[in-house]
């Protein structure tokens, strides 16, 4: 399969192009696009054979669920059973834009979408390429990140063609994407709102809305034996080829363990931010961004282990980032790339 890249402009977009590629999904075939999360890997939502092409593309296993991305908030009755009074509310306080819910599916929903389970997972973009191409492929999209499964999420379109290339039809290259992480995930069919994925839209967003929920124990705990609610979240995501691991305690310290190990006896990776990258004599050393602005840490985070892939490093050290907020859903998904490796340098 040859896979056509095709550049379209949110200012300006091209009807011609949207029609092809709406056709490609309502054929049963596979489109990749940007949202304002990552780029997805598009498939009708409501066609078994064309999500099973998403899990074959990805190498994904098939019980993790897809995500239905929709473009109207009266499409959303068609696919959940109900919508409860919280689904409401968040869905105006922040459809469109990075926020899934899980609500319980209807019938018209096939398990090849949901992993099995009978719950469903929803978000409505705020991308007009995302919303245009949902539009156009029939108005349920299922869309995990468009990457080899396992892989760092993309976030341009050359980040898709590099895992895709071969395997998908389409690419529909709306450039670097606006902020860099996933979705927040949020699970409605418990008797307390649970966050199973941490992303742009922080826990106390949520709790400033509904007036409570909680964080998943198993997104913030390191014992295996404690299983997430969402199947997904059992498998490593975002790993780079190298060994990562993530360095925490006070940022002088942070330093000197890491300057302690690459001493240029290998290639040695080194994940830091704009206050500290001179504080690096030696290593392959990439700043993710500032400190004082979350957002640019978030926006270049599976870039710059994408870059650590291409360069050959041999190990990678990384600073932490727990901070309020973005914070959260940073460490998150630099603890899924390391496999949960942390090293204290408190005392």
């Amino acid at each position: 399969m040859q896979t056509e890249v095709i550049r379209i402009e949110r200012n300006n977009i091209n009807a011609q192009i949207m029609q092809k590629a709406g056709s490609i999904l309502k054929s049963g075939g596979l489109v990749a696009f940007p949202t304002e999360t990552v780029y997805g890997l598009g498939a009708d939502a409501l066609n078994t054979e064309a999500a099973e092409k998403i899990y074959a593309a990805k190498g994904r296993p098939s019980d993790n669920p897809l995500i239905i991305h929709i473009a109207d908030m009266g499409h959303l009755d068609k696919i959940v059973k109900y919508v409860p009074d919280e689904a409401k509310k968040l869905a105006d306080a922040f459809w469109p834009g990075p926020l899934t819910m899980i609500l319980n599916k209807s019938a018209c929903v096939p398990y090849g979408t949901t992993g099995g389970l009978d719950t469903v997972a929803v978000r409505m973009p705020s991308d007009k390429i995302a919303q245009e191409l949902i539009r156009r492929g029939g108005g349920y999209v299922a869309a995990p990140s468009a990457n080899i499964s396992g892989r760092p999420s993309p976030t341009t379109a050359q980040h898709v063609y590099e895992d895709m290339n071969g395997r998908i039809p389409l690419i529909l290259d709306g450039g670097a994407v606006e902020i860099g992480l996933e979705s927040t995930i949020v699970d409605l069919t418990a008797d307390v709102p649970v966050i199973l994925r941490p992303g742009y839209i922080s826990l106390a967003m949520v709790q400033a809305i509904l007036g409570r929920a909680e964080m998943d124990r198993g997104l913030i705990a390191d014992d295996s034996g404690i299983r997430p609610k969402a199947p997904g979240m059992k498998y490593r995501h975002y790993a780079p080829k190298a060994e990562l691991k993530i360095i925490e305690g006070p940022i002088d310290r942070v330093i000197s363990y890491i300057n302690q190990r690459a001493d240029g006896s290998r290639r040695i990776g080194i994940i830091c931010t704009e206050e500290t990258r001179e504080a690096y004599p030696h290593g392959d050393i990439k700043s993710i961004g500032s400190r004082k602005n979350e957002l640019s840490i978030a926006n270049h985070l599976f870039e710059v282990l994408r870059e650590f892939d291409e360069d050959g490093v041999e190990a990678i050290y990384s600073e932490s980032f727990e901070a309020p907020g973005l914070g959260q859903a940073i460490m998150n998904r630099l603890l899924k790339a390391a496999g949960h490796q942390r090293i204290d340098v408190s005392e």
